[in-house]
């Protein structure tokens, strides 16, 4: 389990997160939202120890993060938005380089995935495109067998069928009972993937649910008026789609991105909802 207990942090004087605390319990994909600069890659970063919190505490499974034990090491991968690639690298050699450092590493899950990708293997990467280039290194990042993964903007610059195979990949990781966590702003790729769902703010963490929870709370409604109780309005053809608070213990069907936006322009209402 991955632990964040009464965490600041800063870069100098500009405060990023103030007394946070979040648990990352094995055998979900976390979905990370926020807006820009709310630290969503600074969290991430944070968790595999590669940022050390002013004050509070990071493990994983028990192990303090900034210590960077190889214990820990071996048990977590992070693939960022941008990663700097040799021209004349390919995915094999790349994973080659990196696979000594994870016992959990497989071969096979390597060259299975990056079939189920469409990329060669041995292709250089100076000759792929940058979506390929993001397959590749999603593909390596699975492959090592971790139990967490943390997974920073991942995709970016694929295409529609390829966003279908991510998906794919992931559910069926998940079914493994690794740890996933995506920080993403297309929260459409990810939508029917992720579960819970953290949304960070400055400084705070406004949401921390689990989908059955948010859809007990909040009833994302679509009919023909906007609602004067609604959280969050947006016309839509045919209507508008309104966030209210469920109070007759509705079903209805989870929007993350009426849902992100009721969140930010409801925050005391959303700890009040969500206490």
């Amino acid at each position: 389990m991955i632990e964040i207990k009464n965490l600041d942090f800063s870069y100098k004087k500009t405060p990023v997160f103030n007394n946070i605390n979040l648990s990352f319990p094995q055998g979900a994909i976390y979905g990370l939202l926020g807006e820009n600069g709310v630290g969503k890659t600074t969290l991430l970063k944070i968790i595999c120890g590669l940022q050390r919190p002013v004050s509070g505490s990071c493990t994983v499974d028990g192990m303090t993060s900034h210590d960077r034990l190889p214990a820990m090491l071996q048990r977590i991968v992070f693939l960022p938005d941008e990663v700097t690639l040799p021209d004349n690298a390919t995915p094999q050699k790349y994973v080659d380089e990196l696979s000594p450092f994870y016992p959990t590493f497989s071969q096979g899950t390597f060259l299975h995935l990056m079939q189920e990708l469409e990329v060669e293997p041995d292709r250089k990467f100076r000759e792929m495109s940058f979506g390929q280039q993001k397959k590749s290194l999603i593909a390596a990042s699975l492959s090592l067998g971790t139990d967490y993964v943390l997974l920073d903007e991942p995709t970016n610059g694929l295409d529609i069928p390829s966003k279908a195979q991510f998906r794919s990949i992931l559910s069926k990781i998940a079914d493994e009972g690794k740890t996933i966590i995506i920080s993403t702003h297309q929260v459409k790729d990810v939508e029917n993937l992720i579960d819970p769902i953290v949304i960070l703010s400055h400084n705070a963490v406004l949401l921390d649910a689990s989908v059955q929870k948010i859809t007990e709370k909040l009833c994302f409604e679509y009919g023909g008026e906007e609602r004067p109780d609604a959280l969050y309005s947006e016309l839509m053809p045919g209507g508008y789609m309104n966030v209210v608070p469920n109070q007759s213990g509705e079903e209805s069907q989870l929007n993350i991105e009426a849902l992100f936006n009721a969140v930010l322009r409801n925050k005391e209402k959303i700890k009040e909802l969500f206490a």
